[in-house]
């Protein structure tokens, strides 16, 4: 109104003396901004959310009521405009210069309803994280007798209300004035107002405009009619592109009708940690609620990105993330089904699209089949493994061996591999995430099925004994050598075995390294710790190295007459048995590694020495 206007006016209807909140509200104030929003954009959302409010408001009596919102920005100002259910003098009092209530506790308004978003006293306090000054004008639809109503409050904490004439509002509904606080002014500008209204009202249902540029865009992508499936999967792969800024995979359809669910699931087209948590983006009776929902899905769907609507589920109280309760569990488990049926779908019907997913997210899905018997049974012949035979499924394994080895790290594959497959031994590596459990696990899908851990026993129990004659004339040979490697916890044993061309095996379980790692911090624990740790000596049994009786230069070593030279040879095939197994090193390993490698170089120089 112009500034005749406005003195003619106050003239007419004096403001009343200025009112103080109940609260401290520069203290509100820095709560909001910095403990309970992570962001000063929220405020767009409060404004909108208290628009959206009054307009369901006001249609549960009047369904055919007007419903438009409209937001203006210009010279570090905006104006929202409602045609919602507005406000009388008496609701203003009530539900602005009371902090915590809200319109649904107001004078009409007694009972709480699921159609409403925030609460519209705290909702415009939220303002002044942006706004030094804010005026709102509001009529009410439900008394047409009772005159517009002005509330103006300032950042110091005080506030005015006076009615107005009826020329200055003549519809019901509400309009609300920010002016920005210092610093503050990007946040209404036309762009950024523009931005964050369409971030977060896309989905509302009412016309909801900036200036005369449209924000709602409906029916949600989910929900557009379109010619075909192909045609629907490329439009929603567009919308993932826009929303996350990739290309899916593949899209799985999120609906949950009991819980008013509707959105999808982008899968992720690269692979990531399942220590990684994606966030979603989630919209509550159409406003974004959050794009950082982490515990929407089960922990094993970490491949997917979604993005969704709901009207059941519960937000916390700065509407920035989902209530964990008995709703949202449901949820989750019922999302989780719709993938778990993704999946299952894939299998049955399109194997080479699930090749592709598998390819890149085995992963997930082994993290799931641990838990899910069917989930496991159904991708047994899908799920990839490291085997002594390739990579291959643990059904295509088992059909090939009557008894499923298999090791629970990485290096203890390492060791054995080579010689197991020689021997004709199955072995799987579960060293790597899931995989034991999984192999574990596959009797109880597979029945019949035996699964074994492979320890260092079994090894050399697999292996050829050498004639007892020829050990017994290696006897010198085998005592300096176990002399040399007494001292590391190292056994030395003799065996017959392929491939030829691997001198010497390494051979421990984690008992053996257990004891191990125990012995060396004994040894360099004081007394008190020594005595400790002693008493805590175990009975494993040690780590072996078994020499390959068929090997060339275990038979030039066994027949060396030098006891000296045949230590420091066996402490070279030691190392070399642990840098094949990719063991990582101890210091005590180090030093002998070095101190072998010197004294061969001694040796050898010093023959040469002696031959010229």
């Amino acid at each position: 109104m112009d500034s005749q206007t406005s003195q003619a006016s106050q003239a007419s209807h004096p403001p009343q003396s200025p009112h103080t909140f109940q609260v401290d509200l520069r203290g509100l104030v820095d709560l909001l901004s910095h403990h309970l929003y992570s962001s000063p954009k929220v405020y767009l959302r409060e404004l909108l959310q208290n628009a959206v409010d009054a307009i369901t408001a006001r249609r549960a009596d009047e369904p055919g009521a007007p419903a438009r919102v409209r937001l203006y920005a210009e010279g570090g100002a905006l104006r929202v405009e409602d045609t919602g259910v507005g406000l009388t003098e008496a609701d203003v009092h009530s539900l602005l210069a009371t902090i915590g209530r809200s319109s649904k506790r107001a004078e009409g308004l007694q009972e709480v309803r699921s159609d409403f978003l925030g609460q519209f006293g705290i909702g415009l306090l939220a303002c002044f994280v942006v706004a030094e000054r804010i005026r709102v004008v509001s009529r009410s639809a439900r008394t047409p007798g009772a005159p517009p109503v002005e509330w103006t409050a300032s950042d110091d904490g005080s506030y005015t209300v006076r009615t107005l004439p009826d020329a200055e509002r003549p519809e019901p509904g509400t309009t609300v004035h920010l002016v920005a606080r210092a610093g503050a002014a990007e946040w209404l500008t036309p762009g950024r107002v523009e931005a964050l209204a369409r971030d977060f009202g896309s989905l509302l249902p009412y016309d909801v405009r900036v200036g005369d540029e449209a924000v709602t865009d409906l029916p949600a992508p989910w929900d557009r009619p379109h010619p075909g499936p192909s045609a629907r999967r490329v439009a929603l792969a567009r919308h993932c592109h826009d929303l996350f800024g990739f290309t899916p995979l593949d899209t799985i359809d999120l609906s949950v009708p009991l819980a008013g669910i509707r959105g999808v699931a982008y899968v992720l087209p690269s692979a990531v940690s399942p220590a990684q948590r994606a966030g979603h983006r989630v919209h509550l009776k159409g406003m974004l609620l959050t794009e950082r929902a982490e515990q929407l899905l089960p922990d094993w769907a970490f491949f997917v990105r979604c993005v969704l609507d709901t009207d059941s589920l519960r937000p916390t109280a700065s509407r920035e993330a989902l209530y964990e309760d008995e709703t949202l569990a449901g949820v989750r488990e019922a999302l989780g089904e719709r993938i778990r049926a993704w999946l299952t779908g894939l299998a049955a019907g399109d194997p080479e699209r699930l090749a592709a997913f598998l390819s890149v997210h085995h992963l997930g899905v082994k993290a799931l089949a641990r838990h899910d018997r069917e989930m496991l049974r159904t991708m047994l012949p899908w799920l990839p493994f490291e085997t002594t035979d390739g990579r291959l499924s643990l059904e295509e394994f088992a059909q090939r061996h009557p008894v499923l080895h298999f090791t629970r790290t990485v290096e203890e594959y390492r060791q054995v591999a080579p010689i197991a497959s020689a021997q004709g031994i199955g072995v799987i590596n579960g060293g790597y995430t899931y995989d034991s459990e999984l192999v574990q696990a596959l009797p109880s899908v597979r029945p019949g099925t035996v699964v074994t851990e492979l320890d260092a026993e079994t090894v050399t129990a697999h292996l050829d004994a050498v004639d007892p004659a020829e050990e017994l004339a290696l006897s010198g040979f085998l005592a300096a050598a176990r002399a040399r490697l007494d001292p590391l916890g190292c056994d030395v044993v003799l065996r017959a075995f392929h491939p030829l061309s691997v001198p010497a095996l390494h051979l421990d379980d984690r008992d053996a390294r257990h004891e191990q790692a125990r012995a060396d911090a004994e040894a360099q624990a004081d007394d008190l710790w020594a005595g400790i740790l002693g008493s805590l000596r175990g009975s494993a049994p040690r780590a072996r190295l078994v020499l390959n009786h068929l090997n060339p230069l275990v038979r030039r070593i066994s027949a060396l007459p030098d006891p000296e030279l045949i230590g420091t040879a066996t402490e070279s095939l030691y190392g070399q048995a642990l840098l094949m197994a990719q063991r990582p090193l101890r210091p005590a390993d180090s030093a002998l590694l070095n101190r072998a490698f010197i004294g061969l170089l001694e040796w050898a120089t010093h023959s040469e020495d002696g031959q010229a």
